[in-house]
C-alpha cells in the first residue's frame, strides 16, 4: 500500500511538472528592463510604447506561443538592473532580455546573459563596446561613434574650423568626444578644449560659460536623451547663439519627443543621427501615425524606433527557431536585413551590432512644429569603434 501511494505521488508530481513545462513552453517571454521612473523615464516610456505598438500590429503570438512582455523598472541603477535580470532569467524563465536605457545598465547585465545563454537585445544604450561585453548581446539602437563621425565630417566643410566638445561624463559621452575629436582634427579642424559634465543632476551653466570665453566656431554636444532641453535653455540664457557660437552634436540633443518644448533656440541646430520623426518614408509615416494614435501627446523618438526594431528582431528570430531560446535564438537574430522606420538596416552577423543610415539634420519649423529635417544621408554606416 505504501509503495503504491509513493508511486502515485511520484506520478502526480511528474504529471504536474510536465503540465507546468508544457504551460511554460506555451509562452514566449520577453523581459523588458527599462528606466520607467527618474531622470531617464522618457527613454523607458518611449521604448515600452513602441514595443507594445509592435505587438498590437503583429499579434500577441509568435511560433504558436503567446508572447508575454514583462516590463520592469530599474530606476537607472545598475545593481537594480542586474538583480531584475537575474529574477527574470531564474524565476520567470524569459527567452530574451531587452531594453537597457543606459550603458552602465547594459554592462551590468552582460555577464548574466553570457552565463545563462540568454539573448540580450539592447534597444537604447549606445557605447561602442557593449556588444563586446557578451557574445549574447544584439543591438538595435545605434552607437555614438556612428553619429559622431558623421557630424565631424560635415562641420569643417560648413564653416566650423574651431570647436569645443561638451559631453556627459560616461561611456557614450566619452565615445562621442573621442570619435568627433579624432575625425574633426583629421579633417583639419581644431578642438580647443574638451569638457565633461557630471551625468547626474548636471548644471551646464559653468561649462557653457567656459565655452563662451573660448569663442569657438561651434560647441559639439552629447547629452543623454531627455537632457537636451535643459542644455538648450542654458545655451540661450548665456546668449551663445547671439555670440556667434553654433551648436552641433548628435541627435540626442534635439530629441524629437521634447523638441517642440525647446522653442526658437533650437532652430537651425545641426545634428547627425539615425532617426527623425520626419523621416520621409511611407513606413515611417505609418509608424508615426500609429504611435501617436496609441500614445496621445507623445511623438516617437530614436528610443522608440530602437524598441520597435528590437521587437521585430525578436519576433523574426522566434519564428525561425519555432519559439526556442538560447543560442539558436541568438543566431537567428544575426544577419537580419529589413526596412525600419529609420530606413534600411541590418544586424551585422559578426559584431551583432546595427548597421544603418546616418542623416545630417537641421531643426526647422514645419506646419507650426519643430522637426529634425534630414538634408544629407550617409548609407550603411557600421560602428567606427569596431572598424578594422
Amino acid at each position: 500500500m505504501q509503495k503504491r501511494q509513493f508511486l502515485n505521488t511520484v506520478a502526480c508530481a511528474a504529471l504536474a511538472l510536465t503540465a507546468g513545462n508544457a504551460l511554460a513552453q506555451d509562452k514566449f517571454k520577453i523581459g523588458l528592463i527599462l528606466p520607467m521612473t527618474g531622470p531617464f523615464a522618457s527613454t523607458g516610456k518611449q521604448i515600452e510604447a513602441a514595443a507594445r505598438l509592435y505587438m498590437a500590429q503583429n499579434g500577441a503570438t509568435v511560433a504558436g506561443k503567446k508572447v508575454e512582455l514583462i516590463v520592469k523598472d530599474d530606476t537607472s541603477a545598475p545593481d537594480v538592473t542586474k538583480r531584475i535580470a537575474q529574477e527574470l532569467v531564474v524565476n520567470d524563465k524569459v527567452q530574451v532580455l531587452a531594453g537597457f536605457g543606459l550603458t552602465p545598465l547594459a554592462l551590468a547585465t552582460a555577464p548574466l546573459a553570457t552565463q545563462s545563454k540568454t539573448p540580450m537585445v539592447v534597444m537604447a544604450a549606445a557605447t561602442s563596446s557593449i556588444t563586446q561585453a557578451s557574445p549574447f548581446v544584439v543591438r538595435t539602437s545605434f552607437t555614438l561613434p556612428q553619429a559622431a563621425v558623421a557630424i565631424a565630417d560635415w562641420a569643417p566643410n560648413n564653416g566650423i574650423r574651431k570647436a569645443v566638445t561638451l559631453v556627459s561624463d560616461y561611456g557614450p559621452g566619452i565615445d562621442a568626444e573621442k570619435f568627433f575629436k579624432d575625425r574633426f582634427t583629421f579633417n583639419g579642424g581644431q578642438v580647443v578644449d574638451s569638457l565633461r559634465v557630471p551625468m547626474r543632476n548636471p548644471d551646464f551653466a559653468p561649462f557653457l560659460q567656459k565655452v563662451r570665453d573660448l569663442k569657438p566656431d561651434a560647441v559639439y554636444v552629447f547629452v543623454p536623451s531627455g537632457a537636451g532641453a535643459a542644455l538648450m535653455k542654458q545655451f540661450a540664457e548665456r546668449g551663445m547663439d547671439k555670440a556667434g557660437i553654433r551648436l552641433i552634436g548628435t541627435g540626442d540633443i534635439t530629441d524629437d519627443d521634447i523638441l517642440n518644448s525647446m522653442g526658437d533656440v533650437a532652430m537651425g541646430v545641426v545634428t547627425s543621427h539615425h532617426y527623425s520623426t520626419s523621416h520621409a518614408s511611407a513606413l515611417n509615416k505609418k509608424f508615426v501615425a500609429a504611435f501617436e494614435k496609441a500614445n496621445p501627446g507623445m511623438r516617437p523618438n530614436f528610443m522608440a524606433v530602437g524598441g520597435y526594431d528590437g521587437m521585430r528582431v525578436i519576433y523574426e528570430a522566434a519564428k525561425a527557431t519555432k519559439g526556442a531560446g538560447g543560442e539558436p535564438l541568438l543566431n537567428a537574430m544575426k544577419g537580419q536585413i529589413f526596412e525600419s522606420p529609420r530606413g534600411p538596416m541590418f544586424i551585422d552577423a559578426q559584431t551583432r551590432d546595427v548597421v544603418h543610415n546616418i542623416y545630417i539634420r537641421k531643426v526647422e519649423r514645419v506646419n507650426g512644429q519643430l522637426y529634425n529635417q534630414e538634408f544629407a544621408t550617409l548609407t550603411d554606416v557600421k560602428d567606427p569603434g569596431k572598424a578594422k
